[in-house]
């Protein structure tokens, strides 16, 4: 892959998870008796828990387009990888339909990780270090 493909399939990956996971932190603050129906009623989950969550979802979308060190963009990728894979997983463990845009943003999220070190000026120690293609 070329740098520049690289640079697009870096950019396209890590926008679309951004929006994925600002589009829903905006979803649960404004909709916040909706979301809390969702998490009481299908997931049985605590409605505590969405307020930190949307915070959270903010603070990853900014830490992995910003990513201001390579650390902390490294823990930002772990908990959204984690948060992903769980929520496909209480979806389908509750027969919830809303699993497809857990896995999609999932290999989005993959995707952007592998190429960032490509991209990006600040490298992770973690992710792979693929060598510019030759010119």
């Amino acid at each position: 892959m070329s740098d520049n493909v690289a640079k697009y399939v870096y950019w396209i990956a890590t926008g679309l998870v951004a929006l994925v996971y600002l589009g829903a932190a905006a979803f649960y603050i404004s909709s916040h008796d909706m979301v809390a129906g969702m998490y009481r009623e299908v997931l049985g989950y605590p409605t505590y828990i969405i307020w930190p969550l949307a915070i959270l979802k903010i603070v990853g979308a900014v830490v992995i387009l910003w990513r201001p060190s390579a650390v902390l963009a490294d823990w930002a990728y772990a908990a959204m990888f984690w948060h992903l894979v769980l929520a496909f997983g209480a979806h389908v463990g509750a027969g919830d339909p809303g699993w497809p845009p857990a896995l999609a943003t999932w290999v989005l999220l993959i995707v952007s990780w592998l190429t960032a070190n490509r991209v990006r000026a600040v490298k992770s120690a973690y992710a792979p270090a693929v060598p510019a293609a030759p010119t």
